[in-house]
């Protein structure tokens, strides 16, 4: 039972910190929004980031109100996950941490990993999308450094294929498999 209450909370936890994620990186590629991602990822977390608004207002590069929430609910993800999976009532503060910020760390990185799919796919299908521009503005910044080492193949950008590589080479870089003594 525990098992299937972790899923559920790992669920919800990474699907938010990614939501307030994705928000703070929207307002630093200045995203418009009025962008139907943009609108989406501001009704879901709207909740948790206004309140948070009023103590830390947005600068012109960076939502810090939205990066606080994505901190806060990998935490309190973290600590749920050694109460609920660890049965252990008073968690070591730096484990939790730990994991949280290697959570939030996987986290961002497979929203990029999704994005850079969801753009390579509309570039094939459909280059005229409504969510083309919009998720081609948010992938820009991690492809174009690619792109300018990468060469055109045969008419083909690999760069997208070049980012999922690096991506999952960190990946496994940043595990808590790896990291012994970080669930004691």
């Amino acid at each position: 039972m525990s098992r299937i209450l972790w899923l559920l909370i790992e669920t919800l936890g990474s699907l938010l910190a990614v939501a307030c994620v994705l928000r703070a990186y929207a307002h630093r590629v200045h995203l418009n929004p009025r962008n139907p991602i943009s609108q989406f990822v501001s009704a879901l977390t709207d909740w948790l980031v206004a309140p948070l608004r009023k103590l830390i207002p947005p600068g012109r590069t960076m939502d810090w109100a939205s990066v606080l929430a994505a901190v806060l609910v990998a935490v309190l993800t973290a600590l749920l996950f050694f109460v609920v999976l660890g049965g252990v009532r008073v968690p070591n503060p730096g484990s939790v941490l730990m994991l949280a910020a290697i959570w939030l760390v996987r986290w961002t990185v497979w929203l990029v990993i999704g994005l850079v799919i969801v753009q390579a796919i509309l570039s094939w299908v459909n280059p005229y999308a409504p969510l083309a521009p919009a998720i081609q503005q948010l992938t820009q910044p991690f492809l174009a450094p690619i792109r300018r080492v990468v060469p055109l193949i045969g008419g083909v950008d690999l760069s997208p294929l070049v980012l999922i590589i690096l991506l999952q080479v960190l990946l496994m870089v940043v595990d808590p498999a790896t990291l012994p003594g970080l669930l004691r």
